[in-house]
């Protein structure tokens, strides 16, 4: 193993002490001498083939001991003070940098989830070398998760998916996050990854030698040309197809660049020239060409596309880009080691630059209410598409995909925006919601007395700055007025729901609110629910949640007690007929299946005790149920279908179709219900944007395995997406 981490060393990094790495090897193997990976191997193997991965991207030595040691402190009895003597500050810090992080126990809540991004996005700012070797970390578990159970294995998919990929794309390491990504895909939905696996191989061989005749033509012309050039196929990551496929309803063939070929060039000159010759062999498809080189990403990313129809008229994807750019689109800011060498400040200037964006979502983060709002924005700023567009004096300006001219104006500058009010496009003027387009020019009318930001711009703004932005300026200027606002729709909310908040919301239960929403006084409160960061029905129901939770401290309900309720209503219980379910050590209780999951038979399922209501039965899959396993477990109950439940006995559960929103959708639907004997109880859509339709229904089965059986026929309807059944 060692052997191999040096050959990797010598290949990719520069000036890196092997003895310094000897050394970190054997410390960290004698450190974790007596311990066992799940997988039955010896601990040492995990750290090493973690220092594999950073030694691939030419990571500095400090990084890669630091790597091989980035356990040592959390499991074992060496200490920061022992690794710093041993070895230096810098190693000590970025072991404890990744230690931190590895004490975060991830649950189904999304506020300790929202917490454990803040600490990241913290560790990054002192050492972004903390967040490459916490990624490897990742990596090297997500190969290895298939000794873990199902329920790990789809958890740690999850996390994977929501966190460490967008952090990977944000740091331009794009060869980390596709094996992320593809990896999360094979244990979230396994059957749709494998059989996605084997469609993409069924052709493999026909779009392998079709690659190869147009890699031989381009050789021969570029040559001709006097471009040295290294020409080779680029294979589409599957979650990539998976998404295209399911998000923009595309079969595999609509996909142009599952066939695609990646041009390696000397300098930026021979790029251009490359994509000219390109042009004059394939006609360029219009509206597919993207200059990343003129206009890079945020992540660094650089490189010419250019989609164009070959040889039996099948169109494929063209990637132009020098060597150096290939490296940064492979490894990102990691690359950055990779070319430190000799450079002088202006390369450390230059890193900094790169940074900026993250010194940009720790400015936004400070101004969100609540970890559902502070996630939702994180997943936006880390992976959402991106357009680029032109200040007057051709600055270019990136922003989020459907942007306005409100997000242009907030991103030259603060006043810019609460000045603003009118833009002009291409020296036409436009509404304020125009959607902006790649190339555009824009130019921002302003006010010399403005009025400032107007609410209704939150709706409208896509951009999580332009929204901070708006935000605090509401809270600053027309705090008062936000103030009577929020009490007013507070109150109203109270009154629908038959509480009082003034009575209810003192003491404990006002402490707890508070900390809940991160705010620091009943009237930041107010203001919070007046500019709608947040919902007046989600405030007074967790009011009344945490009221409710002190009444039962304050009467010390033991479940043994409530057990013992629940028994005496089992006695007095009389049913007509069997619900279908039966509650571990207590016959005739009441049952009730919960609305929020709809269980049917053949669902792994899970009770709740309810005060003086019976049991609830969830699916175990439900997120209701797994809330109120975190806050209070003690409640929880096993229970199991029947073996014989009653055949009349029916189930109503409801399911979703994602569709395109064509003629003859809903008839279709309708009539895969009439074939499978099904019982319709309820059906409504709606439409959302790029014209596709949500149809949720609601339906009477006996089983599981009728409601698999719509599903399926529901599947092969023209148009349709993808059919699931809701969980809340």
């Amino acid at each position: 193993m060692l052997d191999d981490l040096l050959e990797k060393i010598y290949k990719n990094c520069n000036n890196v002490d092997k003895e310094f790495i000897n050394k970190a090897y054997n410390y960290a193997k004698n450190a974790h001498k007596t311990q066992k990976r799940i997988s039955g191997e010896p601990y040492i193997v995990h750290p090493v083939q973690v220092a594999c991965i950073l030694a691939e991207m030419g990571l500095d030595e400090n990084t890669i001991a630091s790597s091989l040691l980035h356990d040592v402190i959390e499991d074992t009895e060496f200490t920061f003070k022992d690794i710093e003597k041993e070895f230096n500050t810098e190693v000590a810090n970025l072991v404890e940098g990744v230690t931190k992080l590895g004490k975060i126990q991830y649950r189904t809540k999304e506020e300790q989830q929202a917490e454990n991004v803040r600490k990241m996005l913290l560790a990054m700012t002192k050492d972004i070398r903390v967040i490459l070797i916490k990624l490897a970390d990742r990596l090297h578990n997500m190969r290895t998760l298939k000794y873990m159970s199902v329920d790990k294995q789809k958890e740690k998919a999850k996390e994977t998916l929501d966190i460490y990929a967008p952090l990977a794309h944000r740091l331009g390491i794009s060869k980390i996050k596709w094996e992320l990504e593809d990896l999360a895909l094979r244990y979230m939905n396994p059957n749709q990854y494998y059989e996605l696996v084997r469609t993409v191989a069924e052709k493999r061989n026909e779009r392998e030698e079709y690659i190869r005749k147009i890699i031989n033509e381009l050789n021969m012309k570029l040559l001709s040309a006097g471009i040295e050039t290294d020409i080779g196929g680029r294979p589409k990551h599957f979650y990539s197809i998976y998404r295209k496929m399911v998000i923009k309803n595309k079969m595999i063939d609509q996909i142009y660049d599952l066939t695609a070929v990646r041009i390696l060039v000397n300098d930026v000159r021979d790029c251009y020239a490359a994509l000219g010759i390109v042009h004059t062999m394939y006609k360029p498809i219009p509206g597919r060409f993207k200059d990343y080189i003129a206009m890079p990403k945020p992540n660094m990313y650089q490189s010419l596309h250019s989609t164009v129809i070959g040889p039996q008229g099948k169109p494929f994807e063209i990637q132009i880009r020098t060597y150096q750019m290939h490296n940064t689109a492979e490894y990102g800011i990691a690359a950055h080691w990779k070319y430190k060498e000799g450079k002088s400040n202006e390369n450390e200037k230059d890193f900094e630059t790169k940074l900026t964006w993250l010194r940009e979502v720790i400015e936004w983060q400070r101004e969100t209410s609540t970890p559902e709002e502070f996630m939702e924005n994180f997943k936006i700023d880390m992976f959402s598409d991106e357009v680029f567009v032109f200040t007057p004096k051709g600055k270019v300006i990136n922003l989020p995909y459907d942007s306005t001219p409100i997000d242009f104006a907030y991103r030259i500058h603060t006043d810019v925006g609460h000045k603003c009010i009118g833009a002009k496009v291409n020296s036409k003027i436009v509404p304020l919601d125009y959607h902006l387009k790649t190339g555009e020019i824009v130019d921002v009318l302003t006010s010399s007395s403005p009025k400032g930001p107007s609410i209704d711009w939150l709706n409208i703004t896509k951009s999580n700055q332009a929204k901070t932005k708006i935000k605090a300026w509401f809270k600053k200027e027309k705090r008062h007025e936000n103030i009577e606002k929020g009490k007013e729709l507070i109150d109203k909310e109270c009154k629908r729901q038959g509480t009082n908040f003034g009575k209810v919301a003192k003491g404990e239960v006002l402490e707890k609110l508070l900390k809940k929403y991160n705010i620091n006084s009943l009237d930041d409160l107010y203001v919070a629910v007046s500019i709608g960061s947040l919902n007046p029905a989600s405030v007074v129901n967790k009011l009344i949640s945490f009221s409710n939770g002190n009444q039962q401290e304050k009467e010390e309900t033991n479940v043994e007690e409530l057990k013992e309720q629940l028994k005496q209503t089992a006695k007095a219980y009389k049913k007509d007929k069997s619900p279908g379910v039966k509650v571990k050590n207590i016959d005739n209780v009441l049952v009730r299946f919960a609305k929020c999951c709809n269980p049917v038979p053949g669902d792994r399922i899970i009770g709740y005790i309810t005060k003086g209501r019976g049991v609830s039965v969830h699916r175990q899959d439900c997120q209701n149920i797994n809330n109120l396993i975190l806050e209070d477990s003690s409640r929880i109950i096993d229970v199991a279908w029947e073996n014989q439940p009653s055949r009349k006995s029916e189930y109503i559960t409801e399911i979703e179709v994602r569709a395109e929103d064509k003629q003859g959708l809903l008839t279709g639907l309708m009539e895969a219900i009439i074939e499978t004997k099904i019982d319709l109880y309820a059906i409504n859509a709606k439409t959302i944007k790029s014209k596709v339709v949500i149809v949720t229904i609601k339906i009477r089965v006996s089983n599981i395995e009728r409601l698999k059986e719509v599903m399926r026929k529901m599947r092969k309807i023209d148009g349709v997406i993808a059919v699931y059944r809701t969980k809340n």
